[in-house]
């Protein structure tokens, strides 16, 4: 569910009305989609370098770390798409965790679930740094 249909419904709740969107809820929204997509693409990847994995222990690095920007792109689109106090907060760590993220799934060059994860990675971490200078 959008941030601004959420948003709408909270506020038809208490009796509030409705606002525009802003171009900052916008940018929520953003960060809530590229969270969501990273996190589906982080969860491939840990399926695929589990399949990998038979005698291959470099893949445990790679699925320890999705399964983390995962777990922190799921909490981090929550957030966003409530705009949470700690928003900024949650989106710098998000960032910082799909950086770490895709530079690992980056050595795995023959791996096209790992190289996904690696571009979906760089492109969440974009919006989530741009959300954390909120």
């Amino acid at each position: 569910m959008s941030r601004m249909l959420m948003m709408v419904t909270a506020m038809s709740i208490v009796g509030m009305g409705t606002q525009m969107a802003t171009a900052a809820e916008a940018k929520a929204d953003s960060c809530y989609l590229q969270c969501k997509e990273c996190e589906k693409t982080c969860l491939a990847c840990v399926d695929s370098c589990l399949d990998e994995l038979a005698g291959n222990a470099d893949r445990k690095n790679c699925i320890k770390l999705c399964l983390d920007c995962a777990d922190i792109c799921g909490v981090c689109s929550k957030i966003a798409a409530r705009g949470g106090p700690l928003e900024a907060t949650i989106a710098t760590a998000c960032a910082e965790a799909c950086e770490k993220c895709a530079a690992e799934c980056e050595k795995h060059k023959d791996d096209k679930a790992c190289q996904a994860c690696a571009e979906r990675c760089k492109k969440c971490a974009k919006e989530c740094k741009e959300q954390g200078k909120k």
